[in-house]
């Protein structure tokens, strides 16, 4: 039998980690409902959603517990009745939420707050709750969002794997046919100490020829058939990959699922915008330049003629996308040290964190 009926975990999750996954986990191993309620403001970095996602997979399958998110834009202040009334307001509406998804609009209040934090007891109070105080003194895990915000690689060990994946800097390397993206991925992944994770699309290419001669012996890489659904599986693939080798701060990819659009555009003729829909954002792009780059036929390339266009396409779309990216120009060894210092700048803006309302 549960110590507590409904009990509620409040704070702001700025990045979630290992602290409290413990807090939450102890509130749902003695309430038979757990509400844990997120609360962001938008002068933060990272996106309600995102905590809410990370959350969600970290905690995917414990009975009773839910995870919402909402926005909390007003100050802290700890002494002023009326900054309490506020939070306390948002805390209700995230509760009654709770209780609409529940279909018991009846029973929204809660009879136990659980935090870490000395203001848990004003908290619950207000909500008419006990307060169950958990690690004030961080002895369990030693580790609090400031601490991670200020240095989130030397903290990567406390960030569980959906938040670990979720926040890790990506370099992408893309670029038109034979102009050095896998040769220049695989040398910054290597001087970055960062996993390297290979384009799909060679590969797919390979086993749709291997399916087209099943059905005809005599099928070539010219007379295959492409479609809308071909890139969408490259960008499904390319995208678990990523995430499968995204354990560490920093990731080098060649390709990704988004550039599964420009290829897309390339073969079918005209964009389709839907083919990667939930492509992540990476901390920085680098487009290899085709010129001064000779192209290598290795028998599965068709596109000497079209490597001028295909860069253009890369520019427009990925100024279009509103991202970081570089031209990568100049001989094979200036093209590394070039994409090497844009990336060390690079991961360095993607780990500065905005500071929460104070």
């Amino acid at each position: 039998m549960s110590d507590f009926e409904h009990a509620l975990v409040l704070g702001k999750f700025y990045p979630p980690h290992a602290g409290h996954h413990h807090l939450i986990r102890t509130a749902a191993s003695r309430s038979a409902r757990t509400t844990v309620a997120v609360l962001a403001s938008t002068v933060e970095s990272i996106p309600v959603a995102d905590r809410v996602a990370w959350l969600r997979a970290e905690h995917a399958g414990t009975p009773g517990l839910v995870v919402l998110g909402d926005v909390d834009d007003h100050p802290v202040d700890f002494h002023s009745d009326t900054v309490w009334a506020l939070h306390v307001g948002i805390a209700r509406a995230v509760l009654a939420r709770r209780a609409i998804i529940d279909g018991t609009p009846g029973k929204a209040p809660v009879d136990a707050v659980f935090s870490s934090e000395t203001y848990g007891d004003e908290l619950a109070a207000r909500l008419g709750a006990r307060h169950v105080l958990v690690d004030l003194a961080r002895t369990a895990y030693p580790v609090s969002g400031t601490a991670i915000r200020a240095d989130p690689m030397a903290n990567w060990a406390h960030l569980a794997r959906a938040t670990r994946v979720g926040l890790c800097a990506r370099i992408v390397v893309v670029g038109a046919e034979s102009t050095g993206t896998t040769t220049l991925s695989r040398q910054l992944a290597a001087r970055l100490g960062a996993p390297w994770v290979p384009e799909y699309g060679r590969a797919h290419t390979e086993h749709k020829l291997a399916a087209a001669r099943a059905f005809d012996p005599a099928a070539t890489l010219e007379s295959l058939v492409w479609t809308v659904g071909d890139f969408q599986d490259v960008a499904t693939r390319q995208h678990a990959l990523a995430d499968a080798a995204a354990d560490g701060p920093i990731l080098v990819c060649d390709n990704d699922s988004w550039s599964a659009t420009v290829w897309g555009h390339r073969y079918l003729g005209a964009p389709h915008p839907n083919i990667a829909p939930n492509a992540r954002r990476p901390a920085l792009y680098l487009l290899t330049d085709h010129d001064g780059v000779p192209y290598e036929q290795d028998g599965w390339r068709d596109g000497e003629h079209l490597r001028a266009w295909m860069t253009a396409l890369f520019q427009t779309e990925l100024a279009a996308r509103g991202v970081p990216w570089l031209l990568v120009t100049g001989s094979r060894d200036e093209r590394l040290e070039r994409a090497l210092r844009a990336s060390v700048d690079a991961v360095a803006g993607h780990f500065r964190f905005a500071d929460p309302l104070g």
